[in-house]
């Protein structure tokens, strides 16, 4: 499975979408999510972050898989 650098720019680019989405919509409420950020314990953020992680790795390999031989 090749990674080709199209597909690279391409989920930065839906990053930056999916990140940025939330400040342009709700400034406001996205400050207050950080101000309440502070009090999750690091294990909960973590985990978190882990299952955020996994689900995106088998999202991408189901798409790539899905796409057949490239």
């Amino acid at each position: 499975m090749a990674v080709h650098l199209s597909d690279l720019g391409l989920a930065l680019g839906l990053l930056l979408l999916v990140e940025g989405m939330p400040l342009f919509l709700s400034p406001a409420r996205y400050r207050e999510l950080l101000k309440r950020i502070d009090e999750v314990p690091d294990p909960v953020l973590r985990g978190a972050g882990f299952a955020a992680m996994a689900a995106g790795v088998v999202l991408l390999y189901a798409l790539r898989a899905g796409s057949g031989p490239q």
